[in-house]
């Protein structure tokens, strides 16, 4: 990890395209600039962590609804069988 101290004002390049500059430092508060092409996605990490979270509960929610789909399907059979014999 590359740590850098940059002033109100100054700035940075990431490879030859992405420009990224201190636009206002208030208190413990910074503002950040960024100068990028518009095919590079920028996203705030709070908000990926959470769209992943999301995803990860719907699978559990899926893997856990299947689950309960099958117990049901083989208690069905079992009930059809005991009928039949």
């Amino acid at each position: 990890m590359l740590i850098l101290t940059r002033k109100q004002g100054e700035a940075f390049l990431l490879g030859e395209d992405i420009e990224i500059s201190i636009a206002e430092i208030n208190g413990d508060r910074v503002r950040i600039a960024i100068n990028a092409p518009k095919d590079v996605k920028i996203l705030r990490k709070e908000l990926k962590d959470a769209g992943e979270l999301n995803k990860e509960s719907a699978i559990s929610v899926n893997s856990e609804e299947t689950l309960l789909n099958i117990t049901n399907l083989a208690e069905k059979f079992k009930e059809k069988n005991k009928k039949n014999t």
